[in-house]
């Protein structure tokens, strides 16, 4: 993986994903940051909280942790990063599912993941072999991580498409295809080989129901009606 952010297109890719994160991340608030997966690369580097790590099992952690398993309290952090995370994990839901755990109330959580409705998702399936970066990934679709963040009481609140250029290898056909990128953005816009989610953790919350006891009929005095008897003279 991080010989492949050395080449052209992890270059290409790589500058859209920080120019995205960037932009994001500078105007969430909070205590307690972390990034989840891609541990060499600094996503939080715009983000202003005082506590920031990076979380994963690969070179460059500040916590060396499987991310279906965070050593995190529950409902202490404020934002959480997952860039490309769910894709090369065997169980994404999990995932989703202790990053719901460990943030607060109102938390953030912001994703990235590859379009396999675009260009680059075309491209892995006409591959042969899929033992390379990125190609070796489980590409989920949009709408797929968007039913999994319902599930979990997640409300989706903003969403972002990039990487509209195909995947060459050159940097000489990158730079020329660069015009796609605006163009792709006005004309096919779910086409972006990458695209963002930026969700919210809501909370079911339980409001108890009690009785009434004041207008029960057991509180209050009740008329019985007693019917009368005639007596009959000289009986």
């Amino acid at each position: 993986m991080q010989q492949w952010f050395k080449t052209a297109l992890g270059q290409y890719l790589l500058e859209q994903e920080q120019r995205y994160f960037d932009r994001v991340v500078a105007d969430v608030f909070g205590y307690n940051a972390t990034q989840i997966g891609f541990a060499g690369i600094d996503f939080l580097r715009n983000n202003r909280m005082p506590f920031k790590f990076a979380l994963g099992a690969q070179e460059g952690a500040s916590v060396y942790a499987l991310p279906q398993f965070l050593p995190v309290r529950t409902s202490s952090v404020d934002l959480v990063l997952l860039p490309h995370t769910l894709e090369f994990n065997t169980n994404p839901r999990q995932i989703l599912r202790e990053v719901h755990r460990v943030l607060i109330h109102e938390g953030k959580v912001i994703i990235s993941g590859f379009n396999p409705f675009s260009l680059w998702g075309i491209h892995r399936r006409m591959m042969k072999s899929k033992t390379d970066f990125p190609w070796c990934g489980r590409f989920i679709d949009l709408s797929r991580m968007q039913d999994w963040l319902e599930l979990l009481n997640f409300e989706t609140v903003a969403g972002q498409f990039g990487c509209y250029v195909p995947p060459c290898t050159g940097e000489k056909w990158l730079s020329r295809l660069h015009f796609m990128e605006a163009a792709g953005d006005r004309w096919w816009p779910i086409a972006g080989g990458v695209y963002f989610l930026q969700a919210i953790k809501h909370e079911c919350g339980l409001r108890i129901i009690k009785p009434c006891w004041d207008d029960s009929p057991a509180g209050k005095e009740r008329t019985v009606a007693v019917p009368q008897i005639e007596q009959r003279q000289g009986g």
